[in-house]
């Protein structure tokens, strides 16, 4: 039998000789120019410039967004307690229940504070105290709010204290539990409505019978250095008490009545 061959596997000639058009090799075929090479690294280079420009600004935003939210975060906690404090605080006459005081020399003075601020303060009682099995005391606490000096004196402003009683049944004074709630504090006014009217001024314990409507807070920051004072503005937060009013014949009633 004779044997067919592959003329595609035919060599021209002896060893060394190159193998035919149809082993593997293209014609005319080319590869990049170097004018196309630097043009794809050009672009590559543009590309990622856009990119890196994109991804420091949103660092720079992201670090920003969190030292705003860290320097709002003490003030907003402080409004929160302190407006927890209020919705659950309790008008005179109860048991266990103490005045009211606003803006007066007298707050502060059952725990022995005179008050740094001179007299802007607010002392009452309220109902949010936590029970637990570990301390003997009730839900009933009175606290007071006030400025005092901060301990770091390179710090701009005051420090925002809550001062807290809890053991109302003592016959002598007893030392408060001082709660730092924030700093750089300028002023701190309180206001109370009494249906007419703003005071800045509130005694129960005088001349004032129930709790007063409405409370309202502001508080002042310290700007930061080498900042006016006028371009910060001051936080405000209003808080109605929703209590039963003591009437003022009850109340005499009451005070008869005692010992």
């Amino acid at each position: 039998m004779s044997q067919t061959r592959n003329p595609r596997l035919l060599t021209t000639g002896a060893a060394g000789s190159r193998p035919s058009p149809g082993f593997g090799f293209r014609r005319g075929g080319r590869g990049f120019t170097l004018i196309e090479m630097l043009l794809a690294v050009a672009i590559c280079a543009i590309v990622l410039v856009a990119i890196n420009g994109v991804f420091a600004t949103a660092i720079r935003l992201r670090d920003k967004t969190s030292e705003t939210i860290e320097k709002a975060l003490p003030l907003n906690r402080a409004l929160d307690v302190l407006c927890r404090d209020l919705k659950g605080a309790v008008g005179p006459g109860g048991f266990l229940a103490g005045d009211f005081k606003c803006g007066v020399q007298a707050t502060g003075a059952t725990m022995g504070l005179s008050g740094e601020a001179g007299s802007t303060g607010l002392d009452f009682y309220t109902s949010t105290g936590a029970i637990s099995y570990q301390a003997p005391w009730g839900d009933l606490q009175e606290v007071f709010y006030e400025l005092k000096a901060p301990s770091d004196q390179n710090q701009t402003g005051m420090d925002l204290v809550r001062c807290v009683n809890r053991n109302l049944l003592a016959m002598t004074t007893q030392t408060p539990e001082i709660q730092r709630l924030m700093g750089n504090v300028q002023t701190l006014e309180f206001d109370c409505y009494d249906g007419s009217q703003w005071r800045n001024t509130w005694d129960t314990s005088s001349t004032d019978t129930n709790l007063p409507l409405v409370v309202r807070v502001r508080i002042q920051l310290a700007p930061p250095p080498g900042e006016a004072a006028s371009h910060v503005q001051p936080v405000e937060m209003i808080v109605p008490l929703v209590s039963q009013p003591v009437s003022e014949s009850l109340a005499g009633a009451t005070s008869e009545e005692e010992p």
